[in-house]
């Protein structure tokens, strides 16, 4: 009979090795302050997880500690166990606690204070004297006072919790703590030098006037965080890391920026052929030609040109030069040549000059002058396409932009707004000039860009952008109208595809990053356009609302950011697909 027992007994030892108990379920009782799942987290248990000796001595231990963080000195447990399931290898944990009664803070007790910080720093722990002597608070109070003391020209200053003195008071029945804190602010501290490394191109006055602060300066935590966002603007280097300060042996503070410089000279191109359709007939060029340098010679200087040929008859060039910092100040000044052959009904030419000032690193305004010309092409037979006309044009325009990033940015808000005023002149052809026609025309436009991007999860970012546009006016020609279609604006359409003389436009995205500036994402665009009846030239209204969407991909290049996306119209099968191709405009 004995042998049968050992018999038993080695035989459920070897089934229990083979079928080890787990964690099925938490339980505990006894808790007010706190619920089951904050325990269950403090514990470290994991539903699962084999059972192990030391399993509920470690539990205890670690949620005894959490709550001591937060306050409660006394608690204590009235019981720890297993309970296991019925017909299972799985147990229970059960855990009775008493969480006892919270320490206060009576009283703050400080040394190596000043009259500023009495004014400045003392607030945030006084605030905290009659609460629950609560580890995090008193954390968070330290971390203020040491942002404040960092953004005030104390980058080494310290506070150390010398002592906390727990008693209890039979008054009040209360159990109390007082807390002796030490400040160390250390030496006021200023930027001395700034130390530029790794920028083998640009000029180092080019990078330091953007930073926009002064040697003698004093030390700013906050400003120096604010650092990588400006450079990073400049669109001349990698993503800018958080700049070091260092004291060095002569004393003085350095403030040392370390940068990585990319390819700023960008070409995008495709050329095609298309030959001639009839017998005798030559064929043509078409393609797109986008040359963009944005830090000429390393002085931050910046230089497009860019060509398209649509078809056989339109096409379309511009030139753009940027000269930054103009005599040192914070003023930009650029020009722009643009001219347009539409078809063979027209050619547009219009010279364009701006002055804008750098308000802030994030604000600015400029003042924009610009003249038009448009001129109809002469025909055999006449025949009326768009009048001869001249423009001048003055406007002003308001930026705000404080993305992270301006080529991949994963939070930020980038707002234009712009408002231009034109005195247009018409001069012929005579033969379509009638009472109706105004030879001298005024016209206004508003236009709206804000784009916001906030980061989801890491590495997830939504992208949302709403665009508007209005012309006012007593009459519009082709010339004049807002163009909405294509990579731009409308994906899953053609390239300027509708005219309105007001059009608004949303782009919204989900990005996925790969790369800091490498991202996959997927789109939804919708559109709008409209341009109002003119019945006494016979024109229609004409308006519409049209949506677009599909899947895309920035890639970071040595060239440039490449985006590449196919998109779909509403309605679209996905054989009429577009494929919208370029590098990113840079200028």
């Amino acid at each position: 009979m004995l042998h049968l027992v050992k018999y038993i007994s080695v035989s459920l030892l070897f089934i229990s090795s083979l079928f080890p108990q787990v964690v099925h379920e938490f339980n505990v009782t006894g808790n007010s302050e706190f619920d089951k799942d904050d325990y269950f987290n403090w514990s470290g248990i994991i539903i699962g997880e084999k059972i192990s000796p030391g399993i509920l001595d470690t539990a205890r231990i670690k949620i005894a500690a959490e709550l001591a963080d937060r306050g409660y000195l006394e608690s204590k447990f009235d019981s720890t166990g297993m309970t296991p399931l019925p017909d299972s290898p799985n147990v229970r944990i059960n855990i009775a606690v008493n969480e006892g009664n919270p320490t206060y803070i009576n009283h703050f007790e400080y040394s190596g204070t000043d009259s500023l910080d009495t004014l400045n720093i003392l607030p945030f722990f006084d605030f905290l004297e009659g609460e629950i002597l609560n580890k995090y608070d008193i954390e968070q109070a330290v971390t203020n006072s040491l942002n404040y003391y960092e953004n005030s020209g104390n980058p080494f200053a310290r506070i150390i919790i010398n002592s906390i003195y727990v008693y209890h008071d039979s008054l009040k029945d209360k159990s109390l703590a007082d807390v002796h804190l030490d400040f160390e602010k250390g030496k006021a501290r200023t930027i001395d030098k700034i130390e530029i490394v790794g920028n083998s191109t640009t000029k180092d006055y080019v990078i330091t006037r953007e930073l926009r602060m002064s040697k003698g300066e004093k030390y700013s935590q906050l400003k120096i965080d604010e650092l990588p966002n400006r450079l990073n603007r400049l669109r001349f280097f990698d993503p800018v890391e958080t700049p070091q300060y260092y004291v060095n042996g002569e004393g003085e503070g350095v403030l040392s920026i370390h940068v990585k410089e990319k390819q700023t000279n960008n070409f995008d191109g495709i050329i095609g052929y298309i030959p001639g359709a009839k017998q005798n007939e030559k064929g043509y060029l078409t393609g797109l030609v986008n040359v963009s340098m944005i830090n000429l010679f390393g002085t931050g200087r910046a230089a497009a040109v860019r060509w398209q040929q649509f078809d056989r008859y339109s096409q379309e060039m511009e030139l753009k030069y940027m000269e930054p910092w103009l005599f040192g100040y914070p003023f930009n000044l650029d020009g722009d040549f643009y001219q347009r052959k539409q078809d063979s009904s027209y050619v547009q030419r219009k010279l364009e000059g701006g002055l804008e000032f750098l308000a802030t690193e994030t604000i600015s305004a400029s003042a924009v002058v610009s003249t038009e010309q448009v001129i109809p092409t002469i025909k055999t037979i006449p025949v009326f396409t768009v009048f001869n006309s001249s423009s001048l044009t003055t406007g002003l325009n308001l930026k705000y932009d404080n993305r992270d990033d301006p080529y991949s940015p994963t939070e930020g808000l980038y707002f234009l707004t712009s408002y231009s005023f034109s005195r247009k002149k018409i001069f012929g052809p005579e033969e379509f000039i009638n009472p109706v026609i105004q030879t001298n025309v005024n016209l206004q436009r508003i236009t709206l860009d804000i784009i916001g991007y906030y980061s989801l999860f890491m590495k997830q970012v939504i992208a949302l952008g709403l665009h508007g546009k209005e012309l006012r006016g007593a009459f519009f020609e082709d010339s004049d109208l807002f163009r909405l279609g294509g990579t731009n604006t409308l994906r899953g359409y053609r390239e300027n595809q509708f005219l309105g003389s007001r059009v608004g436009w949303t782009n919204l995205e989900y990005r996925l990053l790969l790369t800091r500036r490498t991202f996959a994402f997927l789109f939804f665009d919708t559109g709008y356009f409209y341009r109002k009846p003119e019945p006494d030239r016979d024109i229609l209204k004409q308006k519409g609302f049209k949506t677009g969407y599909g899947v895309g991909m920035n890639i970071e290049t040595g060239v440039g950011v490449l985006s590449v996306s196919f998109a779909l119209a509403a309605g679209d099968t996905f054989a009429d697909g577009k494929i919208h191709f370029g590098i990113l405009n840079e200028f």
